[in-house]
């Protein structure tokens, strides 16, 4: 039974002032907005058990927000399914049934004795109506306020490092001045002419129509004077390198910025609708940073020893903090973590063939779990395999001719930090050093004959790709095992039932269940208690549906698309999964410049309020994505 103890500015009024001002859109409205609502606000309480509303045929009458005590959301699906979420201080409810004009879809109950502030709805329209920052709050919800504390994270990052762009930005915003162009039949002597009036190191070649055919640089007329000598009248077509690697305009900074450590180039032709807009060099892109991308990765691909590449494995830890203060998203700093340790793979691979001697036959490396999903922060550790192609009755002497060789790539490895594999997945070992024939028996036989232990053991190799190598077998085989799995109800289930053994840590009377002891204590582990059940979640939905991609973001955007997760719930669950990320991203920077070793602990009690709203909002969406799981696949 609800009791209104006063109008809230009677007996409350600066306490309910302080309290409004540490909680989300009341930190940021004017003061005379604040004024409204403290004097148009009810203090309610409600007794343990009481219910707030019901879903019922008219719309909501009223705004609320937690002062004191906890409430409890039931959603009843389906006739039977009961979905709940919790609803702490300083949150308020229920928005999108008031944004909507609509009944309400789920019950609200007291968990125990709560007071909550209550505003009637023609209230919180006119305050929609008038306040900029409260109508944003309102249409945006939980997405707003993860969108203002990216904000806030970057913001942090950016003023120790001196930030002033965003690599989310459009790469045509670094376009500073118009192109310098020139056509096919332009001739050398007159194309360098050109180069040299307008100060440029490099010129595109275009068509008629104004579309890049070519380009060439300094570097490209250094390289062939060698072996060609001077020929001032030959045509500049004959001398450019074609068909330039183009992107259009509206490119973010980032991915352009990966795509020239990739393909290993310094100038990106920018065009748009297919038409030369301009050009950047690699220092445009990295000119107020300390440390440029293109050139880390050209280091890795250029590196004589070992020693080297842990230069450029403390050089990856800076560039994540630059990336972090100009605005990358989670994922995208993860896809570039685990590209760069692929090429420190495949340096070490090629130091230790140089040294030790190259494998005579023909091998991919194969890696796993979080790397295979591109999802590697700075403390990951080693999976990885080795597949070859051998004749079964050879199949045993060629393994024991790669295990050496393997098992020093794994040492070298992890003398640069990629630490050894505390599973024992490492190619080095006998069990992950197999055939091709083997590998597909090996997994055949763990989905056809699933136990429990095979599938505990196994599930990381569900996640696979082929850093160096044949890429086109594994591919083929991922694509078995996707077949395989629709096929057989038995291992999906004990797969599913291994996904949810991991719970999210909610509290039933405190916000979060923290460790109480150990080296860690308040803490609880980001990575295996809050980003794994998503990532199970989202590996178990994606083998049920046919759903082909590794990355948990992409699985669950692929998802959405096949009908395997409602759209909305798919965006909250990705929007949950990438702000989890970017937690453990910060954890391990702040650890990296304490000089403190790696670990996946976070104590909520260092947050902010905002920040431990949304961790806890984060972490109902993995409840709720476990469910969903759960439901999806008939458990």
């Amino acid at each position: 039974m609800a009791q209104v103890e006063s109008q809230a500015t009677e007996h409350h009024g600066e306490s309910l002032r302080r309290f409004m001002r540490q909680h989300p859109p009341f930190d940021r409205l004017p003061e005379a907005e604040l004024q409204f609502l403290l004097s148009r606000g009810q203090l309610v309480f409600y007794q343990a058990g009481s219910v707030l509303f019901s879903p019922s045929g008219t719309p909501v009458e009223h705004f609320f927000m937690v002062y004191q005590g906890r409430v409890q959301g039931v959603r009843h699906e389906h006739q039977q399914d009961h979905v709940q979420f919790e609803i702490g201080l300083g949150e308020c409810f229920p928005l999108a049934a008031l944004m909507g004009e609509r009944p309400t879809r789920t019950e609200h109950v007291a968990l125990n004795d709560t007071f909550c502030l209550r505003w009637a709805r023609d209230d919180f329209a006119q305050l929609v109506r008038e306040s900029e920052p409260f109508r944003e709050f309102a249409l945006g919800g939980v997405s707003g306020l993860l969108a203002e504390v990216g904000r806030q994270m970057q913001q942090h990052v950016a003023g120790q490092l001196g930030s002033d762009f965003s690599m989310a930005q459009a790469i045509s915003s670094l376009v500073a001045r118009a192109p310098i162009f020139a056509m096919p039949n332009a001739t050398l002597a007159s194309v360098l002419a050109q180069m040299e009036a307008s100060h440029v190191s490099s010129i595109v070649i275009i068509d008629s129509g104004r579309r890049p055919i070519g380009i060439f640089t300094l570097r490209d007329l250094r390289r062939r004077l060698v072996l060609e000598g001077w020929q001032p009248e030959a045509p500049i077509s004959a001398w450019m390198t074609p068909q330039p690697i183009t992107v259009e305009h509206d490119l973010p900074v980032f991915q352009a910025a990966l795509l020239m450590a990739e393909k290993g180039i310094t100038h990106m032709v920018i065009c748009r609708n297919g038409r030369l807009l301009g050009v950047l060099a690699e220092r445009d892109i990295f000119a107020l940073q300390r440390l440029n991308l293109v050139s880390l990765s050209r280091d890795i691909r250029c590196a004589t020893r070992i020693d080297q590449l842990q230069s450029s494995r403390l050089a990856l830890a800076k560039l994540v903090d630059q990336l972090l203060a100009r605005g990358a998203q989670a994922d995208q700093i993860t896809q570039l973590i685990a590209r760069l340790n692929d090429q420190i793979v495949q340096r070490v691979i090629s130091l230790v063939s140089a040294s030790h001697g190259a494998p005579t036959r023909p091998f991919s490396w194969l890696c796993f779990g979080s790397e295979a999903r591109e999802e590697q922060a700075l403390h990951t550790d080693q999976d990885n395999g080795l597949w070859f192609d051998a004749e079964p009755d050879e199949t045993e002497a060629v393994r024991q001719q790669f295990l050496p060789w393997a098992s020093e790539v794994n040492k070298q490895l992890d003398s640069l930090g990629l630490v050894w594999c505390p599973g024992g997945i490492m190619a080095g070992q006998r069990k992950c050093c197999l055939s091709a024939a083997e590998w597909r028996q090996r997994f055949a036989k763990i989905i056809h004959e699933p136990t429990p232990e095979k599938v505990l053991e196994a599930v990381i190799f569900f996640d696979m790709r082929a850093v160096q190598g044949d890429i086109a077998g594994v591919e083929s085989l991922r694509q078995a095992l996707l077949e395989w799995t629709q096929q057989r109800d038995i291992f999906r289930r004990i797969l599913t039932e291994d996904a949810l053994r991991r719970r999210p840590p909610l509290g039933q009377i405190r916000d979060f269940r923290l460790s109480r002891g150990g080296d860690h204590p308040n803490t609880f582990d980001l990575k295996t208690e809050a980003l794994a059940p998503i990532v199970e979640a989202a590996r178990v939905l994606a083998l049920t549906h046919g759903v082909s991609s590794v990355s948990t973001t992409q699985r669950l955007r692929d998802l959405a698309s096949v009908d395997g997760l409602r759209a909305v719930d798919a965006a909250a669950y990705e929007e949950a999964f990438q702000h989890l990320q970017l937690l453990r991203l910060q954890l391990h920077q702040e650890q990296q410049r304490a000089g403190l070793a790696f670990h996946n602990r976070l104590n909520p009690d260092l947050l902010n309020p905002l920040n431990r709203r949304i961790l806890r909002e984060c972490l109902r969406q993995v409840q709720r994505l476990q469910r969903d799981m759960a439901s999806r696949v008939g458990l």
